[in-house]
């Protein structure tokens, strides 16, 4: 099964980190392209993390209240 890696994107050229607020799936969850997956605390402001694609969640890899740099790799989807 094809898999996609959900990464902590840059919303802005001085974000070097985000931090986890909440996750709003859960493993086993299924999700469409452009879902929330998670609320994004950056530079003072509060981002949604959307899905990139449909799926099931397999694996979630940053816990909440986790700081991480911009690029990681935070969860992972099985393509449906």
């Amino acid at each position: 099964m094809a898999r996609i890696k959900v990464l902590l994107p840059q919303w802005g050229m001085g974000m070097s980190e985000g931090k986890l607020v909440k996750w709003l799936k859960s493993v086993g969850d299924t999700v469409t392209e452009d879902e929330p997956l998670a609320e994004i605390e950056a530079e003072k402001t509060s981002e949604t993390l959307e899905s990139p694609g449909a799926g099931k969640i397999a694996e979630i890899l940053v816990s909440e209240g986790d700081t991480v740099p911009v690029r990681t790799i935070v969860a992972i989807i099985e393509k449906a």
